[in-house]
């Protein structure tokens, strides 16, 4: 285990540690994106619309968002091994019930405690690359981590695509119970117990985050719902969402304020690389979670293609995304991370872009496969870097919590992405196909198999349309990755790097 200076301790094996670690952050990305798949399944047989049952997504991204935080300073004081298998229990247990629900509102129910339970999980994996790794060696652990992303974004699909044609989107959420099972067992065997940090909790904190995130992120969801209009009396759409950056405000100011162990350490962010670091991968967050919606729903509702086959589309991104891997971890190490990470996004901005102009109704599946490949290489380029550059120089007592904020980043941008994107769709599903179907509202009723003809080309242009958020979304991050400075290790001997230094 890490020591007090930083060097890691001989019985401590690093990386079948972060392998056993790796698998239950594996499981949580593929049941996020296998849900994607399944999105128009769910929709169809429990009869519900499309702002609702993305709320499946986004209850489950939300529930994961708040409470990173206390999440990740909960892993410094009672060890990341311990929260960590908690919550590989918790979401197990809740994938089970996801499957077994009949109704909608059960599923976001269950998906909330899916969420909860990543959010024990996921901060633990970063607090332990920072921990058991010296600084020079933690881009090539955070290659790993970032090529897990990589390769559930093809396993999650595709296998998410055969369980839902043959078995019913129930079995995506019962393929986590034998997953569950051997991750908690390698946890339980390859993990350390590394020593512990006595924290506080800023319980005041964990109240005014949770309440301004939840009333953001509901009024963008139900903006569109309720014409952006009233709700129930005098609430409003426009209500919610000021009242939720009031509240986030208030968050801000009372951790400011906090003299004893504020929920969101500040102090953190004097660090110039964390700080950038965090707003690039807000950006990833939303738009990796953003894209996936439109392109799905393209490809079975417009193309006609079984949840299988729409998700053998994603296969170039992550094949090359998995392979790029290796080689982006070792350059994480010499290079300096802003040309990695602004590579990276600016061709995941490029390829979002490019693929809103080929997304039409009888457009060559050989054309679409192109910008899905160079979001493979963005992928790449991508994950590694930011989370390097965020957890580097990370002071060990603090690793946790340095690596809940980054998460609750990520996390917030794709609850943010999920949201946005599921009112853009709807907007412009309704200004595209005005009841074009017979008096039907624009965007039900296609879920069933292909479209008719004549609505084909206004459903496809709204997908389209779409995809442009994202992509400029990432325009945030490509600056903010290109105001990144050279690590300290890569401007003097990493042996002479204090373990708590800041660039």
């Amino acid at each position: 285990m890490a020591t007090p200076q930083g060097t890691v301790r001989p019985e401590v094996r690093p990386w079948p540690a972060l392998w056993a670690l790796v698998l239950g952050f594996f499981m949580i990305l593929v049941d996020s994106t296998i849900v994607s798949v399944a999105t128009p399944a769910i929709l169809e047989d429990l009869g519900s619309d499309v702002g609702t049952v993305v709320w499946v997504t986004s209850a489950y991204l939300l529930a994961y968002a708040v409470p990173l935080l206390i999440t990740g300073r909960l892993g410094d004081r009672i060890g990341p091994k311990k929260l960590y298998l908690t919550g590989l229990t918790v979401f197990t247990l809740a994938s089970v019930w996801c499957g077994l629900t009949g109704t909608i509102e059960l599923l976001i129910v269950a998906r909330v405690f899916q969420g909860l339970g990543a959010s024990m999980m996921t901060p633990q994996t970063m607090a332990v690359i920072t921990r058991i790794f010296p600084p020079d060696q933690r881009g090539r652990a955070m290659s790993l981590w970032g090529a897990t992303a990589g390769v559930a974004t093809l396993v999650g699909p595709i296998l998410g695509g055969v369980l839902v044609d043959g078995l019913g989107w129930q079995w995506i959420f019962f393929i986590n119970a034998p997953v569950g099972v051997v991750g908690f067992v390698l946890a339980l065997r390859l993990v350390p117990d590394l020593p512990t940090h006595e924290h506080k909790f800023d319980l005041l904190g964990v109240v005014l985050s949770a309440i301004g995130l939840f009333l953001l992120v509901f009024g963008i969801q139900e903006g569109q719902k309720y014409d952006w209009g009233q709700i129930a009396g005098p609430i409003s759409v426009w209500s919610l969402i000021i009242a939720g950056l009031v509240v986030l405000a208030g968050f801000v100011f009372w951790q400011s304020r906090n003299q004893g162990e504020p929920l969101l350490p500040l102090q953190l962010f004097k660090d110039r690389n964390f700080s950038l670091a965090n707003v690039a991968i807000t950006t990833v967050g939303f738009a990796i979670t953003a894209m996936a919606f439109p392109l799905m729903l393209w490809a079975q509702a417009v193309r006609g293609l079984t949840p299988t086959r729409a998700a053998l589309l994603l296969v170039p991104m992550a094949v090359i995304s998995g392979a790029l891997a290796p080689f982006v971890g070792r350059l994480v190490d010499r290079t300096p991370p802003r040309f990695i990470a602004g590579f990276g996004l600016l061709c995941c901005s490029v390829s979002l872009f490019w693929m809103s102009q080929v997304i039409e109704p009888d457009v060559p599946i050989w054309e679409l496969l192109l910008p899905i490949a160079l979001l493979g290489v963005a992928n790449g380029f991508m994950w590694a870097p930011i989370g390097t550059t965020a957890t580097r120089n990370l002071p060990l007592h603090q690793a946790g919590a340095g690596a809940g904020v980054y998460n609750t980043t990520r996390q917030v941008g794709a609850v943010l992405g999920s949201a946005s994107i599921a009112v853009l769709m709807e907007s412009r599903l309704a200004h595209n196909l005005p009841a074009a179907a017979g008096g039907t509202p624009a965007g039900e009723g296609f879920t069933t198999g292909r479209l008719p003809e004549v609505i084909r080309p206004g459903f496809s242009d709204a997908m389209a349309q779409s995809l442009i958020l994202p992509a400029l979304v990432l325009l945030i991050g490509l600056v903010a990755a290109l105001l990144f400075v050279a690590p300290s290790h890569l401007r003097r001997p990493a042996e002479a790097q204090p373990v708590d230094q800041t660039t």
